[in-house]
């Protein structure tokens, strides 16, 4: 077998790295572990090929001709990873076959939600012996009644990406399902017949982008479990470089350079054979698109577009354009991230900030992805600022850098729903599947008292819920074995397993014609019959909404709108904003040792001659009087999410003795509070920063000593309102926990209907079940999550260790009118924010002066200020949460207001 193997890797002229003989060997003495190796180097076939040599062979002959049974579970975290991870698998088995005659047969198939139902039925009479799944159908299959029988031969289980399911509920269903499996192979092996030929079943985890590699092996295998952690250090060119603008905005604002950029992209494509193009948002990729196939009429049909919401069927036409090398470039988002292989990809560009050192090491893996090949990616700025995250992000993969993953910590939806699928799947025992549970890493602190809780949520929905059969999922038989009663509630559940949850979708199909995708009901709501969309990089006129579907039809000559999609906004991360801080220090120090520091030097000269740069030792803030107020302007950079926690408290604590009203803005590098009336910052700012250690208590226990922390907690939540927010992440855990029947097939329910039924719950539990520990999870997720809280801690705590530097402004400096443009975008309709922005722009570049030897806009500037104000309003959308197409008018909308905090003592 191992010398079939080694032929077949000959014939292709390659030779094993080290790394992948570690893994091999380690996987024959029945080791489980984590595979860390650049991307591109080799992980398929280190963990593969391990498997092949030591499992094989453990099925001799051709009975029946029958393949070999299930014995490799392949878990992938995205279905447009299985079929090309199926491709990789069955590549070496046809020389396997041929030289081995006297070993069976290996099959490999892929399980997915895009599996066709005859694969589906084949696969329920006898698995292949290599099944290619993600972690919900895995989920599906232990709720087969069967599952045990079913996976009884199964003696390995591979869990590709999972720096991209550690972090979050998907891993914890991962987590879970590998506790069963064990389990049910211990208890299928255990025994006289026992034997080092007969090993426990074996796990093994590949990534190329965890900066905790024994934390993540540990989350992975449990915490009790021993591992083997093997690093594929090998040599890979990896080139980090930036698209700098001809000139440099010395006052700029999010997404100010817009399209500006857009004739360097076209060139830089034109230099490759093949580019992927990536957007951080579904909207921006349509815009650049569009941009580009206006830019280049000639490439229709060479250029692309690939974003989760599009059809399933062009998502694979542009898989497919991409592995054959027919594409010049895809424009695209998350959706292409991950591991499949697109050899013919030379360059990837980055369309403003990737936000992470993990995710730009990710994303640049695309391009050269095979040993021995450089990647390359390159950073285009959206906004001026960006420019010093190119620098930043050489400097933090330079010194091995990279952000850790953490797993979530006891979440009972997760939990519940797990009760219900094991139930499902043959039944159990209370205690013996509690102690199963607890050997996970995100249950290992689990309390006799939560799980009983949960047991009683799952047998009766708990206090108030008690009188409704629906809620009485999973009931003991006579024997004392848990099973669920009633055939329909188990459909129902089958239906609703996972833990991915978006806003409700609707479909958009043409009139009598195809599915082109799918957009987020909240957008299509606010269309009316007439409207123009872009989508799919199609000009669609809305004819009519009907049954959760939209119905369209080409249209042209109109301005479009472009889709919404959330989660779009993702918050710099510590690992990345430390390294652009440290950038800073060097420019501070008159260090401009980078293009891009070079470049931005005209935005820095005036931040240091107006104010000053943030570093590693000072806190800046600054302070400013204008007709709206005063104003605060501190940067911890510490990331939105962060800011938005920091800013309520601070504006919280300082209206502990006076009534006051603040409206705040947040960007990922620091945050803005103005209140109409006249506060005395500098007295004021170093007694609000003054803090204790921030721990909030899980599992309702309280922290030994920290009765400050907790006073410390209740502030944070107070300041933000958190009721209404904890609300919000509540309908999530409704739907994960099964409270929420979200349909069968073609039985859509409106995003409406199911905030509805999560309001209607969350009001009953607070009103009857107040200890409901859901709500309490609803709470620690939003700490955890929307404000991040354990960074919100640690910002706290460093913000204590710094040298405040409070500086008074005359005007406000560069770092200082991003912010307050973000606060405009809140308050004013597009057309006024840009006039206002183009006025202030004249106003404080006429103050600043010509710049020494660069190539910023000098003041008086003989463009006008209604041209400066259309070209602002062409760049908006760049820089909004929910952007619109360049040029075009506004959705119809509700105004947001400014957030506001307010306190009466």
């Amino acid at each position: 077998m191992r010398q079939a193997l080694n032929a077949w890797y000959a014939a292709r002229g390659w030779k094993p790295f080290v790394f992948q003989r570690e893994v091999w060997t380690a996987v024959r003495r029945g080791e489980s572990g984590l595979l860390h190796a650049t991307t591109g180097a080799g992980k398929t076939y280190a963990v593969w090929l391990a498997a092949l040599q030591a499992f094989a062979a453990q099925h001799p002959g051709k009975s029946a001709g029958l393949a070999a049974p299930l014995t490799v579970l392949w878990l992938t975290p995205m279905r447009a990873l299985a079929a090309d991870t199926v491709r990789a698998l069955q590549a070496p088995l046809e020389s396997l076959h041929a030289a081995c005659p006297d070993v069976a047969t290996w099959s490999v198939g892929a399980r997915t939600g895009d599996t066709p139902s005859a694969e589906r039925s084949a696969q329920t009479r006898r698995l292949p012996s290599v099944l290619v799944t993600t972690p919900e159908s895995l989920t599906l299959l232990l709720s087969r009644a069967d599952a045990q029988d079913s996976l009884r031969s199964l003696r390995m289980v591979v869990v590709d990406e999972w720096h991209e399911l550690m972090g979050n509920k998907r891993g914890v269903q991962v987590q879970l399902a590998l506790a069963r499996l064990k389990a049910w192979h211990g208890a299928a092996h255990d025994g006289p017949e026992r034997s080092p030929s007969n090993p426990a079943l074996t796990v093994w985890g590949m990534s190329a982008t965890l900066g905790n590699l024994q934390q993540a092996m540990l989350a992975l295998l449990g915490p009790a479990s021993a591992g083997t952690l093997v690093q594929g250090k090998v040599p890979k060119k990896l080139v980090i470089d930036s698209l700098l603008p001809a000139t440099t905005a010395r006052f700029p604002w999010g997404g100010h350079l817009g399209l500006t950029m857009l004739p360097q992209v076209v060139e830089e494509i034109s230099r490759s054979r093949t580019t992927l193009v990536f957007t951080n948002t579904r909207s921006q990729s349509e815009i650049w698109y569009q941009a580009l196939l206006q830019a280049k009429p000639e490439w229709a049909g060479l250029i692309a577009l690939h974003h989760g919401s599009l059809d399933r069927g062009v998502r694979e036409w542009v898989e497919h354009g991409l592995k054959n090398g027919e594409l010049r470039a895809v424009v695209c988002t998350s959706s292409l991230d991950l591991g499949v292989d697109f050899l013919p990809v030379e360059r990837v560009l980055q369309i403003g900030s990737p936000k992470g050192v993990a995710r730009l090491l990710q994303r640049a893996g695309r391009s050269g992805h095979a040993p021995g090949r450089p990647s390359r990616i390159t950073l285009v700025p959206t906004h001026s600022i960006e420019m010093v995250e190119g620098a930043a992000a050489r400097a933090a993969i330079a010194g091995g850098h990279i952000e850790a993953r953490s797993s979530p910590e006891q979440p009972l939806d997760v939990l519940v729903q797990h009760l219900v699928t094991v139930a499902l799947g043959g039944g159990f025992v209370p205690e013996d599947l509690f102690a199963e549970v607890r050997g996970t890493s995100a249950y290992a602190g689990l309390s006799r008292e939560s799980w009983d809780w949960c047991l009683a949520f799952v047998s009766r929905g708990g206090p108030s819920l008690a009188a409704y059969p629906d809620y009485r999922r999973v009931v003991p038989d006579d024997a004392g074995i848990w099973r669920v009663p009633d055939a329909r509630l188990a459909r129902r559940h089958r239906m609703n397993i996972g833990t991915i949850v978006s806003d409700a979708s609707m479909s958009v199909q043409y009139l009598g014609g195809a599915r082109i995708g799918s957009v987020e009901e909240s957008f299509a709501a606010r269309m009316k019959p007439g409207d123009c969309f872009m989508f799919g990089g199609r000009l669609l006129e809305l004819v009519y909404i009907r049954e959760m579907t939209v119905w369209v039809r080409r249209a042209s000559g109109k301005r479009p709108a472009v889709p919404r999609w959330n989660g779009g906004r993702m918050p710099l991360s510590t690992t990345l904003a430390d390294a652009v801080v440290q950038q800073l220090a060097l420019a501070s120090e008159g260090r401009y040792d980078t293009p891009e520091l070079r470049r931005l030097r005209p935005l820095l000269d005036i931040q240091q001659q107006w104010s000053a740069l943030p570093t590693p030792q000072t806190l800046l803030a600054e302070v400013l009087k204008t007709r709206e107020g005063w104003h605060l302007f501190l940067y911890p950079f510490a990331g939105r999410h962060v800011h938005l926690g920091l800013a309520s408290l601070i504006a919280w604590r300082a209206a502990e003795h006076a009534p006051r009203t603040f409206s705040m803005a947040v960007n990922d590098y620091g945050f803005e509070l103005l209140c109409a009336q006249e506060i005395d910052w500098p007295r004021l700012l170093p007694q609000v920063l003054q803090t204790g250690p921030l721990q909030p208590a899980l599992d309702g226990a309280d922290a030994p000593g920290s009765a400050a922390s907790h006073a410390l907690l209740h502030e944070v939540l107070q300041s933000l309102n958190a009721g209404e927010l904890a609300q919000r992440r509540f309908r999530e855990i409704a739907r994960v926990s099964g409270l929420i029947f979200q349909g069968y097939p073609g039985e859509k329910r409106s995003n409406k209907q199911l905030q509805a039924s999560s309001s209607l719950f969350w009001e009953v539990f607070k009103k009857y079940d107040p200890a409901n520990r859901l709500l309490q999870q609803a709470e620690q997720e939003l700490l955890a999550q929307e404000l991040d809280i354990d960074r919100l801690q640690a910002s706290l705590a460093r913000m204590q260790s710094q040298h405040l530097v409070l500086q008074p402004l005359a005007r406000p400096t560069p770092f200082a009118f991003p912010l307050m443009v973000e606060r405009f975008r809140e308050q004013l309709s597009n057309e006024s924010v840009a006039e206002r922005i183009a006025r202030m722009v004249q106003q404080l570049e006429a103050a600043a002066g010509l710049p020494a030897g660069s190539g910023a806009r000098p003041a008086g500037s003989a463009v006008n200020a209604a041209v400066q104000a259309a070209q602002v309003l062409q760049a908006l959308p760049f820089g909004q949460e929910a952007p619109q197409a360049p040029g075009s008018r506004p959705a119809p909308v509700s105004r947001r207001k400014p957030l506001r905090v307010r306190r009466t003592p």
